[in-house]
């Protein structure tokens, strides 16, 4: 009988909400993982037994948590953690990895922070179906990636409701407004040449503000972001077309071919051409 179920999720081209890994594991006695950091969100559901989870705060300092079953973890992007199995009640737990732009503010309603990473649910019914998304995701690995997807938005959405811990003020949804607008304007605008103060003049706000609050909703800055969005669309022309690197830089907002190498570079660390010779699929 297996105790392992592990699976890498084959597309990272979801700009709102992405897919990366997945599994399910019954833990060896003490078992043990870490310490590591990791690029993405990461949650565990633990299903039986307990464990603990060792984990920097926001300030930067350990902290140990206990956790037993029907309670779960996040471990959040470049966070320090180690996390090991009970000796004698060893936890199995269910894991996704996931990033994307909807998922910092998912994670705020639900209650869930560097320096709070327990999940709690309040909601039997909730939890029981959000673990349920959970194991459909990792027993359904060979489906489409939209389908896989769609389970992934039902899961995060049986995570917040379970769990949630704040209420939507007025503010947030004037934040979540200007957010929108950005994000809309950049999807309609990324080719061409656009710069931050752009992107805040069509929210109609100072780039100072409009930076802080993008920053707070995104978890990136804008130039950050807007780098990132050519970048990806970058890689499906690269995968997918038979544009020269030029005209693919030109396509994300680069007259220059030098200056879109150097970028690509500085995301991916290699040429968009190396890149492409590893990643192109046959068409």
């Amino acid at each position: 009988m297996k105790d392992l179920i592990f699976s890498v999720f084959p597309n990272e081209n979801f700009v709102d909400l992405g897919l990366y890994q997945f599994g399910w594991e019954q833990c060896k006695p003490a078992h043990s993982f870490g310490p590591v950091s990791r690029n993405h969100f990461l949650f565990h559901y633990v299903i039986s037994g307990t464990g603990v989870l060792m984990a920097n705060d926001s300030k930067g300092n350990t902290q140990t948590y206990s956790i037993k079953s029907m309670q779960g973890f996040m471990i959040f992007p470049d966070q320090i953690t180690t996390y090991y199995a009970d000796k004698d009640m060893p936890w199995e737990y269910v894991w996704i990895e996931f990033d994307g732009l909807r998922v910092k503010s998912i994670l705020e309603a639900a209650g869930l922070t560097r320096s709070s990473p327990v999940y709690r649910a309040k909601s039997k019914s909730l939890r029981e179906e959000m673990m349920k998304e959970m194991l459909y995701i990792v027993h359904n690995s060979e489906s489409s990636p939209f389908h896989l997807i769609g389970h992934l938005y039902l899961f995060l959405d049986y995570l917040a409701r379970s769990s949630a811990s704040i209420r939507i003020t007025q503010g947030s949804q004037l934040r979540d407004f200007y957010i929108h607008e950005a994000l809309e304007f950049i999807e309609h605008n990324f080719q061409n040449d656009i710069s931050v103060e752009d992107i805040a003049q069509v929210c109609g706000l100072n780039r100072t503000y409009f930076g802080k609050i993008f920053k707070e909703a995104i978890g990136k800055t804008p130039q950050d972001f807007l780098l990132r969005y050519r970048m990806n669309k970058a890689t499906e022309l690269l995968k997918l077309s038979r544009l020269s690197v030029a005209d693919i830089g030109q396509a994300v907002g680069y007259a220059n071919q030098l200056h879109f190498s150097r970028a690509f570079k500085s995301i991916y660390g290699m040429p968009p051409r190396e890149w492409r010779n590893r990643n192109r699929i046959s068409i």
